[in-house]
């Protein structure tokens, strides 16, 4: 069995990780947010408002100096978080290599890159309303940096950031505005996927004849439409195989018959469930 010493107090107050939005109560809690969420760190995570929280939450007035330095000479973010994780001691050498591995490999990218991730992170989490707000951030940079001659990554690097917007907006179920996105990817870089997307969306946003309209006009992607009307008809036989649907296809028995009460404190469980899912995603 092995016993983990913890390092200073439980703080009362959270610190929230820049980029990553997640709130920690201790020292082993960030150390173990910034092994896991490495190659999502960027420069914002050095800062004063860290090195004060160590100091006041934590009582580590200690580390807060030590890694006093880096903050206000402009270290590597590579040593600052190795030198957190080796004072903490929560991981080995070999963890702690790792994850300086990853960081030195993040430094490579742009700081759009950067962001992207962290704002993919966001979409991950089916934080959807927030990720389509960075992702507005983002594409404005894209612009004003672009206007302004800075090196800028490749294009395809944008036709991701406005497919995955269409992720996001498809998480809000806002089909049609998430088919814009998706196409609008698809004129930036010819990509499979995008366009499968677009053809995606546009099926969850239309009638079943209106969709039949817009499949006949794209012939010349008449093979791709075949591919996702497969996909379709294999998700909806999983669908049937769920668990959930087999709950629903129990509670339509409980609807006709004698114990209807049950069905209705049922369906409202459900839907407050749904509900609570849908605010979670579209919340700030």
């Amino acid at each position: 069995m092995r016993v983990c010493v913890c390092v200073g107090k439980y703080a009362e107050t959270p610190y929230c990780i820049p980029g990553l939005e997640i709130r920690v109560f201790s020292v082993e809690e960030l150390c173990y947010c910034l092994k896991e969420n490495a190659f999502l760190l960027d420069l914002s995570m050095m800062n004063d408002t860290l090195l004060d929280w160590l100091d006041r939450e934590c009582g580590l007035r200690e580390m807060a100096k030590i890694l006093y330095p880096f903050v206000h000479r402009k270290g590597s973010l590579s040593a600052f978080v190795v030198k957190l994780l080796n004072y903490v001691g929560l991981y080995d050498e070999q963890q702690i290599a790792e994850v300086e591995q990853v960081l030195k490999q993040g430094a490579g990218l742009s700081s759009i890159e950067k962001k992207k991730s962290q704002i993919d992170y966001l979409v991950k989490k089916k934080k959807y309303a927030a990720a389509v707000r960075g992702y507005d951030a983002l594409i404005e940079k894209w612009q004003e940096q672009s206007e302004e001659g800075k090196p800028m990554p490749a294009e395809e690097c944008l036709a991701t950031i406005w497919h995955n917007r269409g992720v996001a907006l498809t998480g809000l179920m806002m089909y049609g505005k998430a088919a814009e996105n998706f196409l609008k990817a698809f004129e930036i870089h010819e990509s499979r996927e995008f366009y499968r997307d677009y053809m995606a969306a546009r099926r969850m946003e239309l009638t079943e004849s209106e969709y039949v309209s817009f499949a006949a006009e794209a012939l010349d992607k008449y093979e791709l439409t075949l591919e996702l009307e497969k996909d379709v008809e294999q998700l909806v036989r999983d669908w049937e195989q769920s668990p959930e649907y087999l709950r629903l296809n129990a509670m339509k028995e409980l609807q006709n018959g004698e114990n209807r009460q049950r069905y209705y404190d049922e369906s409202e469980r459900i839907t407050q469930i749904l509900k609570e899912s849908y605010r979670r995603s579209a919340a700030d």
